[in-house]
């Protein structure tokens, strides 16, 4: 089971089925999911959530819902999905926030504390983040994160940004 994630203004916790009406309405939201694969269904939504409660049932990484901890208002999500690139296994820290709460630096917020708990808790030894060519704003949070662009590919049909950093960049970076 995924732990809680504590940074100064958020907190990320793992998502729970009763997360299912809340995320129904988030993503019918056109900003949330602007640089998607098309409409999410209740049923999609559902299968969504139960892959990432499935993860953290098996103990793998996986997502959270991202929550403002002043208010304790649920915002959106961020953490790690499994993929497939190019062929390749690979660990996406991945991220989506309601557009009222885009620009304020919580996404950043929350990539860096998933960032650091890939690598220090999960002990990860590279993380991407696929990022739609017209997303900059998704960009900017990569670069943030520390993460470099290192190459561009076909992701789910979607002209897409690789961005990675190894543990080690990481660690280098830190000192």
């Amino acid at each position: 089971m995924a732990s809680i994630l504590q940074t100064d203004r958020l907190l990320l916790r793992p998502f729970r089925e009763d997360d299912l009406d809340l995320f129904v309405n988030f993503f019918s939201n056109e900003g949330f999911i602007r640089f998607s694969s098309g409409n999410f269904t209740r049923e999609r939504v559902t299968e969504f959530i139960t892959k990432i409660i499935g993860w953290d049932r098996d103990g793998l990484p996986s997502q959270f819902v991202v929550t403002v901890r002043a208010s304790g208002t649920p915002i959106g999500y961020c953490g790690f999905f499994h993929q497939i690139v190019d062929d390749l296994p690979e660990i996406e820290i991945g991220y989506r926030l309601l557009p009222d709460y885009w620009n304020q630096g919580f996404a950043t917020e929350a990539a860096q504390a998933v960032r650091d708990c890939g690598f220090s808790g999960w002990k990860l030894d590279r993380l991407i983040s696929l990022i739609h060519r017209d997303n900059a704003a998704s960009r900017r949070v990569a670069e943030k994160n520390g993460m470099i662009l290192e190459r561009a590919t076909t992701f789910k049909g979607f002209p897409t940004q690789v961005f990675a950093i190894s543990r080690q960049q990481w660690l280098d970076a830190r000192h």
